[in-house]
């Protein structure tokens, strides 16, 4: 063959396989182009299909709906209604044309269009194409629990803070509120209204999911976490006793019981189960040193920590609890750089989540297991078919059975006669532990509670996490996670 054919063969080939290499690759990337935010032919075309209903546990109380609006050359475009406004408009989120989503609207937008691979779904599209008629979504029925969230609404009104409750043998979140609220029928076309939404905090931060993404100080509902590890080390038990002078020493100097004790500052000698009941930071301090920070992280991952919950919610509005430093997650190699008598009473470095702290709320009342946290019970067809329903998945196991059974005794007594008495439901045994954080800021505490109730069978397990208090979890927290479980337990959905 000729040189000249034969190099000239070779570049065609060559310009030949590449132009079959970029058709494959944009064909293979054309999905991802496709779902880019902003993509207007996307937009549209999702515009056009009539978006799925989302509803609360119940199955009757809307959440989001659609409502139409007719342009000037006869389409009809669907845009979103959100009838209950605030009630649950974090978990939710919100669908616009100009703002794209958030919360569930993001994460479930395949299914709420009719875009999931289901066959079902895909059969009813098909048909839907065939006979001419408007593209119907598949609806969702949330697990959250209407009569819990308008009482997490209203008892956080007017705070900073958010409201965590979950069924410990299922995970289903019963109620997922944060606070300060906005109208998500604000984001279509009043946008400016939300940001000027206020609140007792710099920033209000509205949009912010509290309850998945806010961080807060844990302060001493973490003591449940250390208690965890003490017991499960086999080194401690609930009779194990200490010494209390009313402080421990940390790097030669006090560390001193703070004010949410409901006794004397000085407990003198004391067993496991008064110090957990009258949160002694000096027992915890003492208890952290003699386990060492490596017990305690390790613990904490047994819970969850340093990983996103698997909540069905986008990836940008979830964090991982655990140690920060400028805002990054830490896990310290050196254990010399890690404080262990602050980390044991929930100070030092650490941030969480109140999904978080809910979570291990709920380990200690489901024997030790932490389930998968569940916002979508079941997707539903247009034609009232369900199509998938979501299981109830082991997610971690943070503690033996005996452990949990230990750690809802002492919780009991926090409630019976310990630092949470307001909290206190008459027939219902509720256990608990309050958390005052100090954050450096004067009278700028802040202030959990974490419960589960009943205690002898739990069904719901409840953390209440509220900004810039100048009072103690157990008056500012325990009231509302009190309020949230006779709401739920009162049987109303």
């Amino acid at each position: 063959m000729n040189p000249q054919i034969r190099r000239l063969f070779f570049v065609f080939t060559a310009l030949f396989v590449a132009l079959v290499a970029m058709m494959t690759y944009w064909l293979w990337k054309a999905p991802d182009l496709e779902a880019r935010r902003g993509n207007p032919t996307q937009i549209v075309r999702e515009l056009t299909i009539k978006r799925g209903t989302i509803y609360a546990s119940n199955g009757r109380t809307v959440l989001a709906s659609v409502r139409q609006r007719k342009l000037p050359d006869g389409r009809i475009w669907y845009l979103r209604r959100y009838p209950q406004r605030g009630l649950a408009a974090h978990a939710i989120g919100y669908s616009t044309i100009a703002r794209s989503r958030t919360g569930l609207e993001k994460s479930m937008n395949d299914v709420l269009t009719a875009s999931n691979a289901n066959l079902n779904t895909i059969v009813d599209r098909t048909l839907d194409k065939l006979r001419g008629i408007t593209q119907r979504g598949n609806n969702l029925v949330t697990t959250l629990n209407v009569a819990g969230q308008r009482t997490a609404v209203q008892n956080l009104a007017g705070k900073c803070g958010a409201a965590v409750a979950v069924e410990p043998e299922t995970g289903r979140v019963l109620v997922m509120a944060s606070s300060p609220t906005y109208d998500p029928n604000l984001a279509e076309s009043r946008f400016r209204a939300i940001s000027r939404i206020g609140g007792p905090c710099q920033p209000a931060a509205p949009l912010l999911n509290r309850t998945t993404q806010g961080l807060f100080i844990p302060g001493s509902i973490f003591k449940i976490v250390t208690a965890t590890a003490a017991l499960e080390s086999g080194r401690f038990t609930p009779t194990s006793t200490f010494t209390d002078p009313g402080y421990c020493v940390e790097y030669g100097k006090r560390v001193f019981n703070y004010s949410d004790q409901s006794g004397p500052h000085v407990f003198g000698t004391v067993d496991f189960g008064d110090a957990v009941e009258n949160s002694i930071n000096s027992v915890f301090c003492d208890i952290g040193k003699r386990l060492g920070p490596k017990a305690i992280i390790e613990q904490m991952k047994k819970f969850g920590f340093y990983e996103e919950p698997p909540v069905e919610l986008p990836s940008d509005e979830k964090s991982a609890s655990g140690l920060y430093q400028r805002g990054k997650l830490i896990e310290p190699k050196d254990p010399n750089a890690i404080d262990p008598g602050r980390l044991a009473f929930g100070q030092e470095r650490l941030l969480v989540t109140p999904l978080q702290m809910a979570l291990v709320a709920a380990a200690v009342g489901n024997e030790g297991y932490v389930m998968e946290p569940k916002l979508v019970d079941r997707i539903v067809a247009p034609d009232g078919k369900v199509i998938d329903r979501f299981t109830s998945d082991r997610w971690k196991r943070a503690m033996s059975a005996r452990t949990a059974a230990e750690l809802t005794a002492m919780m009991r007594r926090v409630v019976e006669s310990g630092t949470g008495t307001t909290a206190q439901i008459p027939g219902v045994a509720v256990a608990g532990k309050t958390g005052t954080a100090e954050t450096g800021r004067a009278n700028q505490n802040d202030t959990w509670f974490i419960a589960f109730a009943p205690a002898e069978r739990p069904r719901v397990a409840v953390a209440v996490a509220l900004s810039n208090q100048d009072g103690t979890g157990g008056s500012t927290a325990a009231p509302i996670v009190r309020d949230i479980i006779s709401a739920l337990l009162g049987g109303n959905t």
